[in-house]
């Protein structure tokens, strides 16, 4: 007689069981449906005039001379330099950029750059940091790594590409590829 509730009595302590899976998997696919992350993309101008904007600190020691677009190995560089809407140095200006290069290579075109971008644009104030190896005359990519102000959690990089690298000023084409996660919604409620 105990065989004949086996198969009931096992379909009872299953079926509870499978309920739980059931709802545990679909739980699951509702995390991985996020919303959109929120983002903003734009371009600014970098303008460095060597010596007002921009000096070398530490005088590299081998490589590449000084010249428009390189510096010998282990130079320090530092820069405070206003960035514009437009490649022209009086266009408004909608931010600043702090920060300092290293010269990481022999041919002085490569260094590894890191820099704090106080913005105020679009309704958006504050700065992000970023950080990463730079090329004095073709583009390259430097990861958002912080941010504060309306900034705050951000994540995305910068790229940076020579514009005029002619005359005392040079101008590079800066553009951002910012995205905050879902968890900045509850910092900044949006």
């Amino acid at each position: 007689m105990a065989n004949q509730y086996h198969p009931f009595l096992l379909l009872c302590l299953l079926l509870p069981l499978l309920s739980i899976a059931s709802s545990s998997s679909s739980s699951h696919k509702h995390h991985q449906d996020h919303p959109a992350l929120k983002s903003l993309h734009f371009s600014l101008y970098q303008h460095e005039t060597i010596n007002q904007t921009g000096y070398i600190i530490v005088n590299g020691v081998a490589g590449a001379g000084v010249g428009q677009t390189t510096t010998p190995f282990g130079t320090i560089f530092v820069f405070n330099d206003k960035m514009t809407t437009k490649p022209d140095s009086n266009s408004n200006v909608k931010a600043i950029a702090e920060g300092t290069s290293i010269t990481s290579s022999l041919d002085g075109l490569r260094s590894v750059s890191f820099a704090k971008i106080t913005l105020k644009i679009n309704g958006y104030q504050g700065s992000i940091s970023i950080v990463g190896g730079t090329h004095n005359i073709k583009p390259a990519d430097h990861p958002v790594v912080g941010g504060t102000g309306d900034f705050m959690f951000v994540q995305g990089f910068v790229r940076s590409s020579p514009v005029d690298l002619q005359g005392v000023t040079v101008v590079y084409k800066i553009e951002f590829h910012l995205y905050w996660p879902p968890y900045a919604a509850a910092v900044h409620g949006f």
